[in-house]
């Protein structure tokens, strides 16, 4: 039968609901509205409060804020929440926030996703799948982040911008509008660089999808196309590379502007 284990030095607060085979550390702090899923271990001297659940199977190491007030001045105690899927692994040092109630009242993060030291999600930030935060990865509030992307270490993002499927930021770099998926960014602010092809054969993509989202690229970003006619170029390859859609989808969504 599987046993929760709690070291003797950390403090779990009445009324949180911890599954079997959990592992609390030493000087660890569990609140009372937290529920952490089975198999999941909670590094020492972690601090998890506020109205938080967190799934199967995380790994989440030493000195993690997660679940505190988010850092908003209109923040007035309402039980907004932190959702966090199964399989992730959480690093040292890792902020994340609750939402609030001006917009999903959560901040979401998916499944299988890999957030290194120092990675801040502010509140109602909303995480794919699979996606990996280099050190130092910075979302302001309210940021979308789709399966697949991968932030390099010290990548900020400006409030209300998203950052597309299969994308990929280099280091340092500074997102003031969209990313859209499968684009390569860098710089301060962030322009594009091609596609993440690598990341894109990583993952199963054929050499004939890979050429075509190439197309769609050059059609978005060096054709002289204005977005609107672009998309709808785009709009007719999609027929052959469904995966496309993707960026159809994307760009009609965009409120901020894309990176061009």
């Amino acid at each position: 039968m599987s046993v929760t284990r709690i070291h003797s030095t950390a403090i779990v607060e009445p009324g949180a609901k911890l599954a079997a085979d959990v592992e609390i550390g030493p000087y660890a702090v569990i609140g009372a509205n937290v529920e952490i899923g089975a198999g999941t271990r909670i590094g020492a001297h972690t601090v998890i409060a506020g109205h938080t659940s967190i799934g199967k199977n995380n790994e989440i190491f030493q000195f993690a804020s997660l679940g505190a007030a988010p850092q908003d001045k209109k923040y007035a105690g309402e039980p907004t929440r932190l959702e966090i899927g199964d399989h992730n692994t959480i690093r040292e040092f890792c902020t994340f926030n609750v939402g609030t109630v001006q917009d999903a009242g959560a901040t979401r993060l998916g499944n299988d996703n890999w957030m290194m030291a120092y990675v801040h999600l502010a509140h109602d930030c909303q995480i794919g799948n699979h996606t990996i935060f280099a050190n130092n990865s910075q979302l302001a509030g309210h940021v979308h982040v789709a399966d697949h992307a991968i932030l390099g270490g010290f990548t900020a993002v400006h409030q209300f911008c998203r950052i597309g499927s299969h994308s990929i930021t280099a280091i340092g770099t500074v997102v003031l509008q969209d990313i859209p998926p499968f684009v390569t960014a860098s710089g301060n602010t962030a322009q594009p660089y091609g596609i993440n092809s690598e990341g894109l054969k990583r993952r199963g993509f054929s050499a004939d999808a890979i050429i075509r989202i190439k197309r769609a690229y050059k059609t978005l970003y060096k054709s002289g196309l204005g977005l609107d006619d672009a998309r709808r170029e785009i709009t007719a390859m999609v027929g052959e590379c469904p995966q496309l859609q993707l960026l159809i989808d994307f760009l009609g969504a965009s409120t901020r502007g894309i990176i061009r």
